[in-house]
C-alpha cells in the first residue's frame, strides 16, 4: 500500500518531485565534478614538482661508503635509498631517500642522520612535495597554507552543493505535514511514513545522484583535455594526464546516498513525533510562533515590508538552508578570485618587476668553472649593450665585533637584528661570504660604476643587511653592516676554516652589479675579479658547478632581436658546452599564456560557483513561493492587488538576495586581509588588482535570478485556483 502511495504522490506532485530530482541531479554532477577537477590539478601539481626536482623525500649529505644505502634501508619506515649519482663526488655522497608513511618524516629523518652519525646540516627535506601532501616542519610558526586552502574552498563548496539536496527535501516534506498528520490519524504507524518517505527519496534520487556523479567524471575528463589543448603552447609544460581514483567516486556517492537518507528521514523522524491532530491543523503553512515587528523593512516600504518580514521570519529555520548556501558558494567565488589576485601580485614583485631591467637572456653554463671557461672574449664582444660572465662560491668572513655599524648597534646588535642566526666568540663574529666571481672587464666597469679605481687585485663589499626590526621581507629596508673602517678582510673556507685568505678591500658598496641574484638578507656578499679569484680558489674552493652568462641587450629590443642574440650564443656555445638558455621577453610571453591558462580554469571554476549558488537559489525560492498558496489567498481576499504581492515579492527577494552578500563581504574582507597581512603586501597593490568587477557580477547574478526565480513563482501563482489551494492538501 505505501509503495502505491508514495509512486501516486510522486505522479501528482510533479513539480515538487522534479525539484527534488533536479537536486540530487546538480549535486551529484557538480560534486563529482568539483572533486575530479581538485584531484587532478592536486595529481598534476605532484608530477610537475617530480619531473622538476624528482620525486625524493629527505635527503642526506656526507663521507659514506656505498654500503650506507643497505644501513638506511634497515629503519622500519624506510621504503628505499638510492645515491644520488649527479650530486655525489668520491666518498662525499648524497642518499635520496624515500619513506612509507611520509608524515614522520621530520621524526625519522634527525635519527638517521644521529645514526649515521652526521648532524642536522646534513639533512635536507623536499618541502615543496610534502607540502602538497600537507606535510609540515613541526617546527615551522608559519607553514605553507596553499593546500590548506584549497582544501577549505573544496569543503565550502561540497557543504553547499549537499545543501542543495537537503533544501529540497526540507520543502516537499513541510509542504506534507497536513498528509500525513491524516494518514496518522487513520492508524499509520511512525515506522510506515518514515518507510514511505524513505521509499520515494529513493525512487527519486537513486538514479540522478549515479547519473549525475557519471557526468561529473565526465565533464572532469573533458576539461583536463580543454586545458591541455588551451596550453599546448606553453614550453616546458608536461601534458596534464586525467585520473581519477576509485575513492573520489565512493566519497561522491556516499556524500549525495548520506544527505539524501539523512534530508528524509530527519523531516519524517519530526513529523512521527507531532500529535496527529496538531499536524492535520498545520495546512502547510510557514507561521510565526510569535509575531514580531519588522521595524527597518515596515519604515522602508510599508504594509508591504512588514508582511514581508513577518514570512521571512516564520521561514527563518528554513531559509536557514538557503542562506547558508549561497553564502558558502559566493564566499568560496570571492576567496579564490582574492587568492589568485594576491598570487599574481606576489610573482610580479618578486620575479618579473624586480629583474626586468636586470637581464635580456641568462645562459648557465653547465659542470662549467669561469676559470676553465675559454670563450670570455667572444661572449664579451657579442653584439650586445653589456654581457657579463660571473660564478658563484661560498666563504666565511671573520669580522671583529667593533666593526659592526652604529645602525646595527643602535638596532640591539647583530644577533638582534638576524634574530640569532649570527653569533659572535670571542670577540669576533663568523659571517656568512658568497663570493661572486666576475670576468675582470665586467668588474672593472662596475668598479667604475660605484666610482671606485679599477683594479684585480682586492674585492668590493655589499656592505648592506636587511632591518628585519624595521620592515618586512616584501619590501625590504637596509642599513649598512660594517663601520667601512677595514682595508682588508680575512675569508675562510666554509669547510675548513682553518684554511683562510686575507684579501684587500677595494670598496664598501650599497648596490650590487645588476644581475638576476637574490643576495641573503645576513651576509657580506664579495664581488671580486676573475684574477684574484685564481688566486684564492685553492684556499677557499665551495664553487657552485655553472658558470651564468648574464646579457643585455639595447634599449628596446624586441623578442625577434633577443632570438638573435640567442642563436649567436648557441653557435659560440654549441660545439664545447652544455648549456640552458632563457630569454626575458619569451619568459614574460610564457609566463603570460600560462598566467591566461590559469585564469580560464579560474573562470570555469567561478563559473561553477556561481552556477551552484544558481541552483540554490531556485530550489528554495521557487518552493517556497509554491508552499504559501494559502498565504497569498488571503492576502488578496483582503484586497492586496497584484502590484502589492509584486512588491511584497520584490522585498523578499531583495532580503534573501542581500543577506548572503552581507554575511559574505565583511568575511572575506578579514580573510583576505589576513593573506595580505600574511604576505606583507601593500594593501593598496592589491585594492588595484581586486576582483572588483566579477564580484560585482556574481552578486548581480544573485539578485537577478532571485527575482527571476521569485517571477516565475509568482507568475505561476496567479494562474492557479486560489480557492483550490486553500482546499487543497497536495501542491500541484
Amino acid at each position: 500500500m505505501w509503495r502505491e502511495y508514495s509512486a501516486n504522490f510522486i505522479k501528482r506532485n510533479r513539480a515538487s518531485s522534479i525539484t527534488v530530482i533536479a537536486a540530487a541531479f546538480i549535486s551529484a554532477l557538480f560534486l563529482s565534478l568539483l572533486c575530479g577537477l581538485f584531484y587532478n590539478f592536486w595529481n598534476y601539481e605532484i608530477e610537475a614538482i617530480v619531473l622538476e626536482e624528482g620525486s625524493w623525500q629527505g635527503r642526506i649529505s656526507g663521507t659514506f661508503d656505498r654500503d650506507v644505502v643497505l644501513d638506511i634501508e634497515k629503519f622500519a619506515n624506510v621504503e628505499k635509498a638510492e645515491i644520488n649519482e649527479e650530486l655525489s663526488q668520491g666518498q662525499d655522497m648524497v642518499v635520496d631517500i624515500y619513506f612509507q608513511n611520509m608524515r614522520t618524516i621530520y621524526e625519522d629523518m634527525p635519527l638517521i642522520a644521529r645514526q649515521l652519525g652526521t648532524g642536522d646540516m646534513e639533512v635536507e627535506y623536499h618541502e615543496l612535495l610534502l607540502s602538497r601532501y600537507m606535510i609540515h616542519d613541526p617546527q615551522d610558526e608559519e607553514p605553507p597554507l596553499l593546500m590548506a586552502f584549497y582544501l577549505a574552498i573544496l569543503l565550502l563548496l561540497s557543504v553547499s552543493l549537499i545543501l542543495i539536496i537537503h533544501n529540497a527535501f526540507a520543502l516537499s516534506m513541510n509542504a506534507r505535514v497536513h498528509q500525513f498528520g491524516i494518514l496518522s490519524s487513520i492508524g499509520a504507524t511512525p515506522g510506515q511514513i518514515r518507510a514511505c518517505l524513505l521509499q520515494e527519496a529513493g525512487a527519486l534520487c537513486v538514479i540522478p545522484v549515479l547519473l549525475g556523479s557519471a557526468v561529473g567524471v565526465a565533464l572532469s575528463f573533458g576539461t583536463i583535455q580543454l586545458v591541455n589543448v588551451l596550453a599546448a603552447e606553453i614550453p616546458g609544460r608536461h601534458e596534464a594526464v586525467f585520473v581519477y581514483h576509485p575513492i573520489i567516486f565512493a566519497v561522491t556517492i556516499l556524500a549525495a546516498s548520506l544527505t539524501v537518507l539523512l534530508s528524509a528521514w530527519l523531516p519524517a523522524l519530526r513529523l512521527s513525533k507531532r500529535p496527529p491532530l496538531e499536524a492535520i491543523k498545520n495546512m502547510g503553512e510557514l507561521q510565526l510562533k510569535r509575531k514580531k515587528n519588522s521595524a527597518v523593512l515596515a519604515f522602508l516600504f510599508g504594509v508591504e515590508g512588514e508582511l514581508a518580514g513577518n514570512a521571512l521570519k516564520a521561514q527563518k529555520k528554513a531559509l536557514r538552508t538557503s542562506t547558508l548556501s549561497l553564502t558558502l558558494s559566493f564566499m568560496g567565488f570571492t576567496l579564490m578570485l582574492c587568492f589568485f589576485a594576491l598570487s599574481g601580485i606576489s610573482t610580479n614583485h618578486t620575479y618579473f618587476e624586480r629583474y626586468q631591467d636586470a637581464w635580456d637572456v641568462m645562459v648557465v653554463v653547465k659542470d662549467t668553472d669561469i676559470i676553465d671557461f675559454s670563450l670570455k672574449d667572444e661572449i664579451l664582444q657579442s653584439n650586445v649593450s653589456d654581457s657579463l660572465i660571473y660564478q658563484k662560491a661560498e666563504a666565511l668572513c671573520v669580522v671583529p665585533e667593533t666593526e659592526i655599524s652604529d645602525e646595527v648597534q643602535g638596532l640591539g646588535g647583530l644577533e638582534v637584528v638576524t634574530g640569532g642566526s649570527v653569533s659572535g666568540a670571542q670577540g669576533f663574529y663568523s659571517i656568512k661570504a658568497p663570493i661572486i666571481i666576475m670576468d675582470d672587464r665586467s668588474f672593472e666597469k662596475y668598479c667604475k660604476q660605484i666610482g671606485v679605481a679599477p683594479e684585480v687585485t682586492g674585492s668590493i663589499v655589499l656592505n648592506r643587511i636587511w632591518d628585519s626590526l624595521n620592515s618586512n621581507f616584501r619590501y625590504k629596508d637596509y642599513i649598512p653592516f660594517l663601520l667601512e673602517e677595514q682595508d682588508t678582510m680575512t675569508l675562510q673556507n666554509i669547510e675548513q676554516t682553518e684554511r683562510a685568505a686575507e684579501i684587500s678591500v677595494l670598496a664598501y658598496a650599497q648596490e650590487p652589479p645588476v644581475l638576476r641574484e637574490e643576495y641573503e638578507n645576513y651576509a657580506l656578499v664579495q664581488f671580486m675579479p676573475l684574477t684574484l679569484w685564481e688566486r684564492l680558489a685553492p684556499i677557499l674552493g665551495n664553487t657552485e658547478p655553472d658558470t651564468y652568462i648574464r646579457v643585455l641587450a639595447k634599449e628596446g629590443a624586441a623578442l625577434s632581436e633577443l632570438n638573435g642574440i640567442e642563436t649567436e650564443l648557441e653557435q659560440i656555445l654549441a660545439q664545447d658546452y652544455v648549456f640552458e638558455m632563457e630569454n626575458r621577453i619569451q619568459e614574460k610571453t610564457d609566463n603570460d599564456l600560462m598566467l591566461k591558462g590559469y585564469m580560464l580554469i579560474i573562470g570555469a571554476l567561478c563559473a561553477l560557483l556561481a552556477l551552484i549558488g544558481i541552483a540554490n537559489v531556485f530550489s528554495n525560492t521557487l518552493g517556497f513561493v509554491r508552499q504559501r498558496k494559502r498565504e497569498f489567498a488571503r492576502y488578496m481576499s483582503l484586497g492586496m492587488t497584484p502590484e502589492g504581492m509584486g512588491k511584497l515579492f520584490c522585498i523578499e527577494a531583495l532580503v534573501i538576495a542581500g543577506r548572503p552578500v552581507l554575511i559574505t563581504l565583511p568575511v572575506t574582507v578579514l580573510i583576505v586581509g589576513f593573506m595580505i597581512g600574511a604576505s606583507y603586501l601593500n594593501p593598496v597593490e592589491f585594492l588595484m588588482e581586486a576582483p572588483i568587477i566579477p564580484a560585482a557580477v556574481f552578486i548581480l547574478a544573485i539578485f537577478g535570478f532571485v527575482a527571476l526565480a521569485y517571477y516565475l513563482g509568482g507568475r505561476r501563482l496567479m494562474k492557479c485556483s486560489l480557492a483550490e489551494a486553500l482546499r487543497s492538501d497536495y501542491m500541484e
